[in-house]
């Protein structure tokens, strides 16, 4: 690997599609230099997906990319950030041209899409895992935190949940998809979308947000000890696809999957009642669906309930491809 990775470097890494005004220097140097755009905050996060773990080895590289550079995309959605330039670190058993040119073109589509430059990054010889940095920057003072809920605030989620959990069970199957169904949640499991445009939107709007990697459950705890209250969700009002309901077979069973399906990259966020009506106002031209799924309360802890009555069901998060 090592006495290709030049080669490689300059065939995969260095022509891209995006070139911005803001990066003075990129792939080639030492480091990279970005210039940032004043009054304004760098935001940075960083993702590292592990064959195995996050995505079958022999998984298809242009949806195991999308998939890798989403996860990031969605972080800074959380935050209200812009997204503008990352980095890459590849580890591969070995120099497959093939897996490399797949990978680049789902990564190159996502990130044309939202204008990011790769800037620079790393390859070397090991088990396939995929890491990636991305940073963006956001109007100072202006990020959309975890520990800004009150007590009364509504809580609210974007798009549809649950279709990641179905679709990788039907990977973990093991066989081909046996109906439109199950190739249609398989490639929602893949095939997220950041929302990246209505985080930026939501920054005047929301009290608190976060995105969901590990389950609804698992990831809103995150925000109620952030901010030091407690929450119901009301299960019943949990939106979810058609697909998920004929898949999981009752609205309930596709419910359980909801709460608790990771790896969605939507976000859940809280809004004061003051803003609640300006809400979808704010959204229409992003083309995102929201949905009021509970409200924020004094105290601590989590409440689920499923037509007004507390439920009995285990609720777990996110645990990738685990044993």
């Amino acid at each position: 690997m090592a006495g290709n990775e030049f080669d490689l470097i300059n065939h995969y890494f260095k022509t891209q599609p995006v070139s911005r005004k803001d990066v003075e220097l990129g792939i080639g140097d030492d480091a990279a230099i970005i210039s940032v755009p004043a009054n304004s905050q760098l935001v940075v996060t960083t993702d590292t997906l592990v064959a195995g773990n996050h995505f079958l080895p022999e998984a298809d590289p242009v949806k195991v990319a999308h998939k890798a550079l989403a996860s990031n995309l969605s972080d800074l959605a959380a935050m209200g950030a812009i997204p503008a330039w990352c980095s890459l670190a590849l580890t591969l058993p070995s120099p497959d041209e093939a897996w490399l040119k797949g990978f680049c073109d789902g990564f190159y589509k996502l990130a044309e899409y939202f204008q990011v430059q790769l800037v620079g990054g790393d390859t070397t010889k090991g088990p396939l895992s995929i890491t990636i940095t991305l940073q963006g920057f956001i109007p100072e003072g202006k990020a959309i935190r975890r520990d800004g809920a009150k007590a009364g605030d509504w809580l609210y989620v974007t798009g549809n949940l649950g279709d990641s959990a179905a679709g990788l069970d039907v990977i973990l199957k093991g066989n081909q998809p046996s109906s439109e169904v199950e190739n249609t949640l398989l490639n929602r499991h893949y095939y997220s979308t950041p929302r990246v445009l209505a985080g930026q939107v939501l920054r005047d709007l929301v009290s608190s947000a976060l995105d969901i990697s590990d389950g609804l459950v698992a990831d809103l705890k995150h925000i109620l000890k952030a901010s030091q209250v407690s929450a119901v969700i009301n299960a019943e009002n949990l939106p979810m696809s058609k697909e998920l309901v004929a898949y999981a077979g009752t609205a309930e069973n596709a419910a359980r999957m909801a709460l608790c399906s990771g790896e969605e990259y939507e976000l859940c966020f809280t809004v004061p009642e003051s803003h609640r009506g300006a809400l979808d106002t704010a959204l229409a031209h992003t083309n995102t669906p929201v949905t009021c799924i509970g409200q924020i309360r004094h105290g601590d802890g989590l409440q689920v309930l499923w037509e007004q009555k507390p439920v009995d069901w285990t609720l777990s998060g996110w645990d990738h491809f685990s044993e």
